[in-house]
């Protein structure tokens, strides 16, 4: 197992982000903190391997890799210390507990196994395993400039390529071929590949909020629900907008209406210090108030960056987020009836000191989601 030394400094963004934590980490008098999940290692030095960790200490960021990064490594994080590890990460990892005699070691216990976290407790000894505080999450929550640059350009990538997929559809294509485009689209526009799976749900189909792409055909009269986003430098955009062939069904008609105003009253109920569980709390009200309360059952968005779904959650499930200047949320309300179909309208939004911004731009007139 060979050591590398650090050989630069780590740039600005990646120094301010790790200053931060370490700050937290001596409030709360954590020795090291250990990120084994890979979007949060990334966040502090931009390395993008898997399978893989980080320690941190009030001194040093320790990568622990292996053989397959060792490239990746040289041109995305020279300044680090590494270890090459020749067996797993817990063994390497507690190997260098062991060397720094460390008392205590905070573990990110919600991205571990039991039987990862067991073999981490067991090659550490005696250091004593603790779940580590939320400190990244808190972090990760406020979206800097640079992040912010990033989201746009993803947003920018899926938005451009939902035009030329629209431009696309034909009577007869199938919901897998429909989906297969528009990531071909997203990737030909620098996307490294889609956010998730991509939703394309035709009819009835879309009365399923996470409908698979089947063989379902496009036919004149077809409501189509897409949900889509690109994962661009690691970060992610999500929106969802419906495609009506020809015509819109009047049941549907209805309901998009419904939705899109429900929609509109949450987004503008987005502001600093407000409960991301109030603002669901808008949009569930005028669904219900409408008639479908029971045809909306997930939350009304959650928040957007490295990962698709992060805190905060905009949800009745969850009373304790706090919306703040910086956090990207989608709102995303939506009403499904079964054998009919669905309707979803979701946009990417910002949170600023006095308001918000929302990030996405494209059309949720109903007149312009019609292919003629």
């Amino acid at each position: 197992m060979a050591r590398k030394k650090t050989r630069t400094q780590p740039g600005k963004v990646y120094a301010d982000r790790i200053a931060a934590a370490r700050e937290e980490m001596g409030g709360k008098d954590l020795p090291a903190y250990l990120l084994t999940n890979q979007m949060d290692y990334h966040y502090f030095t931009g390395f993008t391997g898997e399978d893989s960790a980080v320690l941190l200490t009030p001194k040093r960021v320790v990568l622990i890799s292996d053989g397959r990064f060792e490239e990746a490594i040289r041109q995305e994080c020279p300044w680090v210390s590494v270890v090459m590890r020749k067996t797993t990460v817990e063994e390497a990892v507690g190997k260098l507990c062991q060397k720094t005699r460390l008392a205590r070691l905070a573990v990110q216990t919600d991205c571990m196994t039991v039987a990862s976290h067991k073999a981490l407790a067991k090659a550490a000894k005696p250091t004593r395993l603790v779940a580590a505080p939320p400190i990244v999450n808190r972090l990760r929550l406020c979206k800097s400039a640079s992040e912010l640059r990033v989201l746009d350009d993803a947003i920018r990538i899926a938005q451009d390529a939902f035009k030329a997929l629209r431009r696309s559809i034909r009577v007869g294509q199938t919901e897998r071929q429909i989906a297969a485009r528009l990531e071909y689209e997203m990737q030909k526009r620098g996307a490294s590949g889609p956010a998730f799976p991509t939703i394309v749900a035709e009819g009835p189909n879309a009365a399923l909020p996470h409908a698979h792409p089947g063989e379902r055909k496009v036919r004149k009269g077809s409501a189509i629900l897409i949900d889509w986003g690109a994962k661009y430098r690691f970060y992610n955009s999500d929106l969802t907008r419906m495609l009506f062939v020809g015509t819109i069904p009047p049941k549907i008609r209805k309901i998009y209406g419904v939705v899109l105003e429900a929609q509109q009253k949450a987004i503008a109920a987005v502001r600093p210090g407000v409960r991301g569980f109030d603002v669901d709390a808008v949009a569930r009200a005028h669904i219900r108030k409408s008639g479908y309360g029971k045809y909306f059952g997930h939350g009304t968005g959650h928040g957007l960056g490295l990962d698709v779904h992060e805190a905060p959650a905009v949800s009745f499930r969850t009373k304790t987020d706090v919306l703040e200047p910086g956090h990207v949320v989608t709102v995303e309300p939506g009403i499904y009836l079964p054998g009919v179909g669905g309707v979803r309208i979701e946009d990417d939004v910002l949170v600023t000191p006095d308001g918000f911004r929302v990030l996405t731009s494209l059309s949720t007139d109903i007149a312009d989601a019609v292919i003629k």
